[in-house]
Protein backbone atom coordinates (compact mmCIF):
# COMPACT_ATOMS: atom_id res chain seq x y z
CA UNK A 1 0.00 0.00 0.00
CA UNK A 2 1.36 3.48 -1.28
CA UNK A 3 2.07 6.15 1.70
CA UNK A 4 -0.28 9.34 0.34
CA UNK A 5 -0.90 12.11 2.74
CA UNK A 6 -4.07 13.42 0.68
CA UNK A 7 -6.70 11.17 -0.33
CA UNK A 8 -7.62 10.31 -3.64
CA UNK A 9 -10.84 11.52 -5.39
CA UNK A 10 -11.99 9.45 -8.57
CA UNK A 11 -12.77 12.16 -11.57
CA UNK A 12 -12.69 11.62 -14.91
CA UNK A 13 -11.66 15.15 -16.71
CA UNK A 14 -9.86 15.18 -19.94
CA UNK A 15 -6.17 16.17 -19.49
CA UNK A 16 -2.98 17.13 -21.28
CA UNK A 17 0.84 16.49 -20.35
CA UNK A 18 3.87 17.63 -22.19
CA UNK A 19 7.81 16.46 -21.85
CA UNK A 20 10.51 18.48 -21.71
CA UNK A 21 10.99 17.30 -25.44
CA UNK A 22 8.01 19.42 -26.09
CA UNK A 23 5.50 16.38 -27.28
CA UNK A 24 2.03 17.38 -26.26
CA UNK A 25 -0.46 13.93 -25.37
CA UNK A 26 -3.82 13.82 -24.43
CA UNK A 27 -4.84 11.60 -21.53
CA UNK A 28 -7.55 10.89 -18.94
CA UNK A 29 -6.98 12.10 -15.32
CA UNK A 30 -8.49 9.25 -13.47
CA UNK A 31 -8.53 10.17 -9.72
CA UNK A 32 -7.55 13.54 -8.04
CA UNK A 33 -5.45 15.02 -4.85
CA UNK A 34 -4.13 18.13 -3.78
CA UNK A 35 -0.59 16.65 -4.67
CA UNK A 36 -0.84 14.38 -7.18
CA UNK A 37 -3.39 12.49 -9.83
CA UNK A 38 -3.27 9.37 -11.63
CA UNK A 39 -3.82 9.50 -15.51
CA UNK A 40 -4.73 7.01 -18.45
CA UNK A 41 -1.95 7.12 -21.12
CA UNK A 42 -2.90 4.73 -24.07
CA UNK A 43 0.17 5.18 -26.11
CA UNK A 44 3.21 6.24 -23.80
CA UNK A 45 5.16 4.73 -21.18
CA UNK A 46 6.23 6.87 -18.55
CA UNK A 47 9.68 6.36 -16.96
CA UNK A 48 9.91 7.63 -13.08
CA UNK A 49 11.04 10.80 -12.79
CA UNK A 50 10.01 12.16 -15.88
CA UNK A 51 9.03 15.90 -14.94
CA UNK A 52 5.84 16.76 -16.88
CA UNK A 53 3.86 19.61 -17.24
CA UNK A 54 0.14 18.73 -17.31
CA UNK A 55 -3.30 20.52 -17.82
CA UNK A 56 -6.13 19.47 -15.85
CA UNK A 57 -9.16 20.46 -18.19
CA UNK A 58 -8.57 24.14 -18.34
CA UNK A 59 -6.65 23.98 -15.03
CA UNK A 60 -2.69 24.60 -15.43
CA UNK A 61 -0.26 23.90 -16.41
CA UNK A 62 1.03 21.94 -13.63
CA UNK A 63 4.71 20.86 -13.27
CA UNK A 64 4.62 17.31 -11.92
CA UNK A 65 7.01 14.62 -11.63
CA UNK A 66 6.34 10.74 -12.63
CA UNK A 67 6.43 8.84 -9.29
CA UNK A 68 5.10 5.19 -10.91
CA UNK A 69 3.88 3.69 -14.28
CA UNK A 70 2.11 0.76 -14.75
CA UNK A 71 1.11 -0.51 -18.41
CA UNK A 72 -0.82 2.44 -19.13
CA UNK A 73 -1.91 3.99 -15.88
CA UNK A 74 0.58 6.54 -14.71
CA UNK A 75 1.30 8.58 -11.04
CA UNK A 76 2.58 11.80 -10.72
CA UNK A 77 3.70 13.92 -7.62
CA UNK A 78 2.73 17.47 -8.28
CA UNK A 79 5.59 19.79 -7.67
CA UNK A 80 3.68 22.11 -5.50
CA UNK A 81 0.01 21.41 -4.08
CA UNK A 82 -3.12 22.43 -5.74
CA UNK A 83 -4.51 25.71 -3.99
CA UNK A 84 -7.65 24.55 -2.35
CA UNK A 85 -10.47 26.28 -3.99
CA UNK A 86 -8.44 25.03 -7.46
CA UNK A 87 -8.83 21.43 -6.46
CA UNK A 88 -12.55 21.83 -5.13
CA UNK A 89 -13.21 23.41 -8.75
CA UNK A 90 -11.63 20.29 -10.59
CA UNK A 91 -13.11 17.93 -8.27
CA UNK A 92 -16.74 19.21 -8.30
CA UNK A 93 -17.03 21.04 -11.50
CA UNK A 94 -14.84 19.78 -14.20
CA UNK A 95 -15.73 16.20 -13.46
CA UNK A 96 -17.55 14.61 -16.41
CA UNK A 97 -18.81 12.25 -14.76
CA UNK A 98 -21.05 14.52 -13.06
CA UNK A 99 -22.57 16.19 -16.70
CA UNK A 100 -23.41 12.33 -17.78
CA UNK A 101 -26.99 10.86 -16.69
Amino acid sequence: MEDRGKPRHPISVPGRYRTGSGVAKDVDILDLSETGCRFFDRFGRMIAGTEISLRIGAIGPVIATVRWCRQQVVGVEFEKPLYGPVFEHIRDELDTRKREG
